[in-house]
């Protein structure tokens, strides 16, 4: 395998905005390469992506730990992990802005397992960014922004309520943030606006090239 040099991931709680900081980067930027699960950064070979992971959303985290065990669930959500890190690789001479790597999913498996998981030391070895840029975001703003979208692995409790919403949020960042304790990690703080965000991230990839 390659080894990349130079990638940055963008990083951050659900509800964080990295999506819209990516769909906006890549509408105003070509300077980076933007690598994403998102369907608006998938193409056609890749549609297997986008629909095993509308099948994880809506089939298969509803019936989590009743129809279908979490190795079940992690098995799909490692195809999403496996594509970023293909595509990271398949670009590795090129400047590149990759979603959440698999360090949220590896935070969120931590949190529902209780304990890691052996397919967690593989994820491990793959290649580490250049930078983290984590955008932060509190668990009450996220709970706005989320309104009735909220899915099973973005809570504790069974049903989506805000007290479980805000526990798992909370330590959902600091895991993440211990995952990536190691590697170079930019914070941008909660702005108002999308603009002001998109803004910041640019600032950090500018002076990083």
């Amino acid at each position: 395998m390659i080894e990349p040099s130079g990638f940055h991931v963008l990083l951050g709680p659900d509800y964080a905005g990295k999506s819209s900081v990516l769909a906006a980067l890549a509408k105003s930027s070509a300077a980076w390469r933007y690598i994403s699960v998102d369907d608006e950064f998938l193409g056609l070979e890749h549609t297997l992506v986008t629909a095993l992971r509308r099948h994880l959303v809506h089939d298969v985290l509803p019936l989590l730990g009743t129809a279908h065990s979490v190795d079940f669930a992690m098995s799909l959500m490692q195809t999403a992990v496996l594509y970023l890190r293909d595509q990271v690789v398949a670009h590795s001479d090129e400047p590149v802005l990759v979603d959440s790597y698999y360090y949220k999913i590896l935070a969120k498996c931590r949190l529902i397992c209780g304990a890691d998981h052996p397919i967690f030391a593989w994820w491990r070895t793959f290649p580490q960014p250049r930078r983290v840029l984590y955008l932060d975001v509190s668990p009450q703003t996220a709970w706005r922004r989320a309104g009735v979208r909220v899915n099973r692995l973005e809570h504790y409790s069974e049903t989506a309520d805000w007290p479980g919403f805000e526990a798992f949020q909370t330590d959902l960042g600091k895991v993440m943030l211990d995952e990536v304790r190691d590697v170079p990690v930019t914070v941008i703080r909660e702005r108002n606006g999308i603009g002001r965000t998109v803004r910041a991230v640019r600032r950090v990839l500018a002076h990083d090239r």
